[in-house]
């Protein structure tokens, strides 16, 4: 897979640790037509799901639609819906809490650079328990640019004092892989949410895998 061992792992959070992104599709389908008269299908509101929420809702409406105040009251609303639905569901992506471990005992620093917001993030790692694996934590509130834009992950290597070189992305996302291809990192893709087709402009993938059981990862360690 590759010589270059890797000094650190930046994980996106939903579709790529734990696989919700079915229930976040959901979430925002029902605020988007029931509750703002949006005429979008489901499949189409999956194609807008990459950045910050209010950009999502900037995508749909356009910009200067909903006031700032608005968008925050939407978002939070979408975000209680979502865990309200996916709560019971909740858990790690197969094979990720053995992974996190190994990595952990290898000297591999981890962060988490999600355009989720911090109510998101902390909903899954206090839920799971695995706070203390992260040394970084990059949500949408810590960022200018979202996703397709490096920031996230250059950020999150910032803080880790890692070169992009040395990291390896795991994303679930063509936006998110595009964010770390801008940003020169390697990238792990989940097939979670999106097929291998989907991925096909970018060049910076070193592996595709359905959870972190696949062996191919141990060529990281």
């Amino acid at each position: 897979m590759t010589n270059n061992k890797p000094k650190a792992f930046l994980f996106d959070l939903n579709g790529t640790m734990i696989n919700d992104m079915a229930f976040h599709n959901h979430a925002w389908h029902n605020i988007l037509t029931k509750d703002l008269g949006a005429s979008i299908s489901f499949d189409a509101v999956k194609k807008q799901m990459y950045g910050k929420n209010q950009d999502l809702l900037e995508r749909v409406f356009g910009i200067g639609h909903f006031s700032q105040e608005q968008i925050d009251q939407i978002s939070i609303e979408k975000e209680h819906r979502y865990q309200a639905a996916y709560k019971k569901h909740l858990i790690l992506i197969a094979g990720l809490d053995n992974f996190l471990e190994k990595a952990k005992q290898s000297g591999i620093q981890m962060a988490i650079g999600s355009a989720a917001i911090p109510f998101n993030i902390n909903f899954v790692l206090d839920n799971l328990n695995i706070r203390s694996y992260f040394k970084a934590i990059v949500s949408a509130e810590d960022v200018v640019n979202s996703k397709p834009d490096p920031e996230t992950f250059t950020k999150g290597a910032e803080i880790l004092g890692v070169e992009a070189s040395q990291c390896i992305v795991f994303e679930d996302a063509p936006k998110g892989v595009e964010a770390a291809q801008n940003a020169g990192m390697r990238c792990v893709v989940l097939t979670t949410m999106h097929t291998k087709e989907e991925f096909a402009a970018y060049n910076n993938i070193i592996a595709f895998i359905e959870d972190y059981t696949d062996p191919v990862l141990q060529e990281l360690f």
